[in-house]
């Protein structure tokens, strides 16, 4: 902590994350053999029909300053996406372009929250929610789950998280880093229980949307009583393979989304022209064409809880969706392996990078400090070795 740093900045934790990634890069680059485990990226390459919309742009010269809250066509898309996948319907004015949909998060955390205020978070929770909450004055509320009740809440644990300073609940579904899946009958649940507190704003994080293996994704949008009071957050990172374009979105109640538009409209101005030219042919084309990259997720999750059910000490559900899993691994706490005392999910981790050179992210940054989040957005030859080297490394 550096005095002359603001207090939010000394305050905020690193990314979890990010910080694993830059500790693989950083191993990787001493000739180090490491196999990553830990970034939500999708490893296949990006749709063909989305990349030559792209040069497309290019060769139309796009390249001016865009809209800060997105080209109106693409909005249009948006808005079409949304009445063909989700059955919500949205205005232009409804919807915010962002860069990427975590400074969707920053924005709505940004224009919603004052000093005091309290988020709910369902745990385990995206390891950036937290801390984006914490900048903007707001105090997180975590509701810790296990993997017992398959990481999910009930609307009892959601009645007793209530109190008179409660102003938004964030969750995702499918949901990082778990992979559980909300059904319409548990979301609906959740909705009669906040109507009766009709202050509350409903943050819906639907990144994940298509990595679904329930077949039948829900918005809490989707309910007429709860439309105009939640914001759909998504983009096009997870499911079209585009992490590092940074196109992110919302549609949610117009005087949030215009107050989105003036905060982003001080801070970056609009996103990227060229990746919102590429997103509208994304967004255009039916869930079908990319369904291959969920198929192969499905036979990849089969694979790595195969593996994992052969490791000691590491117990498994069965995630519904994304792209993880989220083992307890609590078994081991206590535990000295070659030498090293294992006292929580960070210290297995770290153990698992430097002897069996995977890289995993500890549950501690997602709000469950039992589990290790491990990643299947990687080949099977991948999983397949980097589970042998975890099987070796706990023996």
């Amino acid at each position: 902590m550096n005095p002359k740093l603001s207090n939010r900045i000394n305050a905020m934790e690193t990314s979890a994350t990010l910080a694993m990634a830059a500790k693989v890069r950083e191993l990787k680059a001493k000739g180090n053999n490491i196999i990553g485990l830990s970034l939500g990226e999708p490893d296949f390459n990006i749709p063909e029909f989305v990349k030559e919309a792209a040069i497309k742009a290019i060769n139309d010269n796009y390249h001016s300053y865009t809209p800060v809250d997105g080209y109106a066509d693409l909005k249009r898309a948006i808005i079409t996406k949304f009445n063909r996948d989700n059955n919500l319907v949205y205005t232009p004015s409804q919807i915010v372009v962002s860069t990427g949909a975590k400074q969707s998060l920053a924005n709505l955390a940004m224009v919603l929250l004052n000093k005091g205020d309290e988020v709910i978070l369902p745990a385990p929770y995206w390891v950036s929610y937290s801390d984006i909450c914490k900048v903007a004055g707001g105090i997180p509320k975590v509701i810790p789950t296990s993997i017992e009740t398959d990481y999910k809440i009930t609307p009892e644990d959601l009645e007793d998280a209530i109190s008179i300073k409660t102003k938004i609940i964030i969750y995702s579904s499918p949901c990082n880093p778990s992979g559980s899946v909300y059904n319409e009958k548990e979301l609906r649940s959740f909705a009669d229980v906040l109507v009766k507190y009709p202050d509350i704003i409903v943050i819906s994080d639907e990144i994940y949307e298509h990595i679904n293996f329930t077949k039948k994704h829900v918005s809490m949008a989707a309910f007429k009583d709860m439309y105009h009071r939640t914001v759909v957050v998504n983009g096009v990172s997870k499911a079209f393979s585009m992490t590092g374009w940074r196109i992110g979105y919302i549609g949610a109640p117009e005087w949030i989304a215009r107050a989105c538009n003036k905060m982003q409209g001080q801070m970056t101005s609009g996103a990227n022209c060229i990746a919102q030219r590429a997103v509208i042919t994304a967004l255009e084309n039916p869930p079908s064409r990319i369904m291959y990259m969920v198929d192969a997720f499905k036979k990849r999750r089969k694979l790595i809880l195969n593996l994992l059910s052969k490791i000691q000490g590491f117990k498994t559900n069965q995630p519904q969706g994304a792209f993880y899993v989220f083992p307890d691994v609590s078994y081991y706490f206590g535990k000295t392996l070659n030498g090293k005392n294992i006292k929580s999910a960070s210290d297995l981790s770290m153990y698992l990078l430097e002897e069996a050179n995977v890289a995993t992210v500890t549950g501690e940054a997602f709000g469950n400090p039992n589990c290790i989040r491990i990643s299947y957005a990687a080949s099977e030859e991948n999983i397949t070795e980097g589970m042998r080297r975890i099987k070796e490394a706990l023996k």
